[in-house]
């Protein structure tokens, strides 16, 4: 079994940074694709980025250029730092983990296990 534990998110202006945790309890987490989605209001959730054990990454095209996907294998941790937000980036995201070693698609078919969330709000 996999916990995730997200922190980090918080209310930001435009233009500002943040930089989104997600702990990982388990086995096997440096052979774990790991990734984050998120959720707008009344919005479906939706892909934001992946990263494979070997530390490739995939992006959604909003994400790229501006939020980075990384990890601390000897920390369990996943990393999400997102730069220069904009007011619709406000959303929960959520941290995923897979029994893969890679995310094979940018939906979350790959996902098995889910983190609770964190809020991130960009105001205008």
């Amino acid at each position: 079994q996999v916990q995730l534990v997200e922190s980090g998110g918080g209310l930001v202006q435009a233009g500002g940074s943040l930089r989104l945790s997600c702990a990982a309890s388990g086995r096997a987490f440096s052979s774990r694709a790991m990734g984050w989605f998120r959720q707008a209001p009344g919005k479906e959730r939706e892909f934001v980025a992946a990263i494979s054990w070997s530390g490739g990454s995939t992006y959604a095209d909003f994400a790229k250029g501006r939020l980075t996907i990384s990890r601390d294998n000897a920390k369990n941790t996943v990393y999400l730092q997102m730069n220069s937000l904009k007011p619709e980036d406000t959303a929960v995201y959520y941290c995923a983990a897979s029994s893969r070693a890679s995310a094979l698609t940018t939906n979350d078919a790959w996902v098995n296990y889910w983190g609770q969330g964190t809020q991130v709000t960009v105001s205008s």
